[in-house]
């Protein structure tokens, strides 16, 4: 890609992954490319039914990054089929096929066909944490105001034991 800074990860298909496109980035500046689905036989997402979708594909990612796995924008918004733990996902140290967990939101079945691109995979750094037990935190401007607590009318009903 032009301009962007390119790490080799390793790619082992799947039997039945051949065939199928690799993973590829659609335009010069996307971030994600896009995973296929390695299915022998159309499948029907029901409304509100969710199910793992193979994607053909093992990966060997270098120590120090993930792989996440995030939903097509396409797909949820003209269809409202997205990732239910998005984003997924993938370790440095994890060799197993990489499953897609897709939710059907909509109102709608949902067919999904061998080949159809239906997740985004983005690699990204990993900082690990070294966790200090502190007996105090330092002080800030939110405090322990979590879930709207920076919406005013929201950290106000906060504030008198409301709804968050």
């Amino acid at each position: 890609m032009s301009g962007m800074p390119s790490i080799p990860v390793g790619l082992k298909v799947l039997p039945h992954g051949e065939g199928l496109p690799h993973p590829a980035y659609q335009t010069s500046g996307a971030t994600g490319c896009d995973l296929h689905a390695a299915l022998a036989e159309p499948f029907t997402l029901a409304p509100g039914a969710r199910a793992t979708i193979p994607a053909g594909i093992a990966l060997e990612l270098p120590e120090g990054y993930e792989a996440q796995i995030r939903p097509r924008s396409g797909l949820a918004l003209k269809e409202g089929v997205t990732i239910l733990n998005a984003p997924g996902t993938i370790d440095s140290d994890y060799r197993g096929e990489i499953l897609v967990l897709l939710i059907n939101h909509g109102d709608k079945p949902f067919e999904i066909v061998r080949g159809a691109r239906i997740a985004q995979l983005i690699l990204a750094p990993v900082v690990r944490a070294s966790f200090v037990e502190s007996a105090a935190l330092t002080e800030t401007a939110r405090g322990a105001g979590g879930f709207g607590s920076t919406e005013p009318a929201q950290a106000e009903a906060t504030k008198l034991g409301g709804p968050l």
